[in-house]
């Protein structure tokens, strides 16, 4: 997304300066223009300020929890309830400071809702509905409720059935997606919805899955 440690270029941020050069020091120095960030290899849509008046009032909304976020994730195992809300604090992990957990003893409230798209045999496509937006938000609790995404190498493990192996390996990263994005514009009001078609490297996974599935007895 922006400069940090151990990434002193070719992030995002880069990009959008090398294309939009007015948009120096709006919001920072490093973080010109940024409303909000998207995990490392998540994809998906963002939306960036391009004046610090629209900054802030992207800011505000973001706050207020007004934004609409919706994700497709793909997930390790079958999920059998076929829609739920996950309701948690959300803090650092105790031990490990890479990661973050929803089972802490002080953190900040954390809220998904969780609906079930399509099941295989060994993994679930998920929408996940961000009512907060808290640090790897999704992969956590998805992580917690014993089903981490697919490709995740922080918060996953090697899946048992071949063919999530297979759809891991094809998408080569974790399987989310920010397939959703809704917003007041910050002038008049008006509410804005952009919607991105899921990439290639999640469309070879789900049909390595269904591919699976139909050839499973």
């Amino acid at each position: 997304m922006h400069p940090a440690a151990g990434h002193a270029s070719g992030t995002l941020v880069h990009a959008l300066l090398h294309h939009v050069a007015d948009l120096a020091g709006i919001g920072g120095e490093l973080r010109p223009g940024i409303v909000h960030r998207l995990d490392k290899d998540t994809s998906g849509l963002m939306v960036v300020a391009k004046d610090e008046p629209t900054l802030l009032a992207l800011g505000a909304q973001w706050k207020a929890h007004t934004i609409a976020r919706r994700y497709l994730a793909l997930a390790v195992g079958v999920l059998r309830l076929a829609a739920q809300t996950v309701r948690t604090l959300h803090g650092r992990h105790p031990t490990d400071r890479k990661r973050f957990s929803s089972k802490v003893a002080v953190g900040k409230p954390a809220v998904t809702h969780l609906r079930v798209v399509e099941r295989f045999p060994g993994a679930t496509l998920v929408e996940a509905r961000l009512e907060t937006g808290r640090t790897h938000q999704v992969r956590v609790h998805l992580c917690d409720l014993g089903h981490p995404l697919v490709g995740d190498a922080v918060y996953g493990r090697t899946p048992r059935d071949a063919a999530v192996r297979a759809a891991a390996e094809a998408i080569g990263r974790q399987a989310l997606h920010a397939i959703e994005l809704g917003f007041d514009h910050p002038v008049h009001d008006t509410r804005l919805s952009f919607t991105s078609d899921l990439p290639a490297d999640f469309q070879a996974a789900l049909a390595i899955l269904r591919k699976g599935r139909s050839e499973k007895p």
